[in-house]
């Protein structure tokens, strides 16, 4: 615990810092409507508290969840696949690499016409941002595993599956955790965009509410609930990779 809240000592200091900064500076350049402060944040996320909590936040985590979920039970599918048969990664793995190039802002309002202000036209951009750093992370975990290991596995008569249990997943799990630790903060930006450019709830959707009416302090308000949520999200996987991947000692 005391080594946890030394290393974090540095990170706190800055973002301490950062924060006296920002206030000076809307301070000094007294428009709210702009720049608000900290504490100006601060009071409009108390006086927002039940919107933001009650029904703004659980419409934003359940496009997350879901689309997080379809993320990574086809991202691992796909790694697998593509991992096990060379001919099905050389086929997919441009495409997957490919549809990292096309905007998700141009693509959203295309799911919002397609879909509606259903919850599906956000989650498809969820999956769209987090279904690659999955895919590929474990990919490139599957095939880190080192070819004489391989070999000397299958000179004792270990199947494909005995391979990938006792030695490719194992050196996998660190890979995977990597990948959650990025696609959980993206999912979170992925449903808040979707639910800028069109829904009927959410972080987004009230965030861009609030630009309309030209309250900066309502704008920033649940981006900063955003960012503590993916924070403490990011902190429970890190605290379970400790446990799963033991093997690695502490950090």
């Amino acid at each position: 615990m005391k080594n946890t809240c030394k290393n974090q000592l540095p990170a706190l200091i800055v973002v301490f810092a950062l924060l006296i900064l920002w206030q000076m500076g809307a301070m000094h350049m007294n428009a709210a409507y702009i720049l608000p402060s900290p504490t100006q944040i601060l009071q409009k996320l108390w006086e927002l508290r039940v919107p933001l909590f009650t029904a703004h936040l659980p419409a934003t985590m359940q496009v997350t969840v879901i689309g997080l979920a379809i993320s990574i039970v086809f991202g691992l599918a796909l790694a697998i696949l593509m991992d096990a048969y060379p001919a099905v990664s050389r086929a997919i793995y441009p495409i997957v690499i490919t549809s990292q190039t096309i905007p998700t802002t141009a693509l959203a309002p295309l799911f919002v016409l397609w879909f509606g202000y259903s919850i599906w036209s956000k989650v498809l951009v969820t999956v769209l941002i987090t279904f690659f750093p999955i895919t590929i992370t474990v990919y490139d975990g599957l095939r880190s595993v080192r070819v004489e290991m391989i070999e000397l596995l299958e000179t004792y008569g270990a199947s494909r599956i005995q391979i990938f249990r006792k030695l490719k997943l194992p050196a996998t799990l660190p890979y995977f955790f990597s990948a959650l630790k990025m696609a959980v903060p993206m999912s979170i930006v992925g449903a808040a965009i979707g639910e800028w450019l069109g829904a009927q709830a959410g972080l987004g959707y009230f965030s861009r509410r609030m630009i309309t009416q030209l309250d900066g302090a309502g704008v920033f308000a649940p981006i900063v609930v955003l960012s503590a949520v993916a924070i403490l999200l990011v902190s429970i996987l890190a605290l379970i990779e400790k446990k799963v991947v033991h093997w690695r000692g502490e950090q």
